[in-house]
């Protein structure tokens, strides 16, 4: 749609970068908030979404050229254009969430704590992070004659994107109800895992941008029927899990 907001002199300011940033300040800031609430140390929230914001755009990037492997070979150039997009989550996701997982055990924090402190704000932050895309033009969806004109494909296109956005902010409304009321450790995570899943399975129905691999499905969609069934088992195992102490 818009790919470049604006440009200053040689500097361009791009959609998807400019959204990216957004997400991050807007995510950071209010897991601070909730941080002081719960009695941890804003600093520590901070650095650890820090972490998990350049891990994740790594994992991401890393994960999206060894999938489209082959373009890549063609435009070398492009594995660092950040601002044409490409970037996937899964890989942003499992990177980010290991080198966090690494930072909480330097710390010696409470896994399961963080997690499901963090959690909530980083569906936020995806769904703020899918406008950009829309503005990019990338993680679109299938032709149709009900979506939106995207100027870049020269087509109308099912806006995927926004309707990303959209589920991704009841996620984030659903996760802060749970969040706010007694909940189990690592609850407010695994929730965050099974809606997500089931989320991206059935809008891939609606993408044009991922080959079909096996069952006619996509790489994606079988990533997140594992990630359903680890999060579905978590939540039913009231055994492995317990109700924290009262929040201050």
């Amino acid at each position: 749609m818009h790919p470049e907001i604006c440009s200053i002199g040689p500097f361009v300011v791009y959609s998807y970068g400019f959204m990216l940033v957004v997400a991050f300040l807007v995510a950071v800031t209010l897991a601070s908030y909730e941080a002081k609430r719960q009695g941890i140390n804003p600093d520590f929230i901070f650095n650890f979404n820090f972490i998990i914001f350049v891990f994740g755009i790594i994992g991401s990037r890393l994960f999206y050229v060894s999938y489209n492997l082959g373009y890549y070979f063609d435009n070398p150039k492009e594995i660092i254009m950040l601002s044409h997009g490409g970037m996937s989550w899964f890989g942003g996701f499992f990177l980010g969430l290991c080198a966090g997982l690494i930072y909480i055990r330097l710390k010696k924090e409470r896994i399961y704590k963080v997690l499901d402190l963090v959690v909530p704000f980083l569906a936020l932050a995806q769904s703020l992070g899918r406008i950009g895309c829309f503005l990019n033009g990338c993680c679109f969806g299938k032709e149709s004659i009900y979506g939106v004109y995207f100027p870049v494909h020269g087509l109308v296109l099912i806006p995927t994107q926004l309707y990303s956005s959209f589920i991704l902010l009841l996620i984030f409304i659903i996760l802060r109800f749970i969040q706010l009321r007694p909940h189990r450790l690592g609850q407010v995570f695994y929730t965050y895992l099974f809606l997500y899943s089931i989320k991206r399975f059935f809008i891939e129905f609606l993408r044009g941008d991922n080959k079909l691999i096996i069952f006619d499905l996509t790489l994606f969609q079988l990533i997140s029927i594992a990630i359903f069934i680890i999060a579905t088992l978590k939540l039913i195992n009231r055994d492995s899990a317990h109700f924290p102490k009262k929040q201050r």
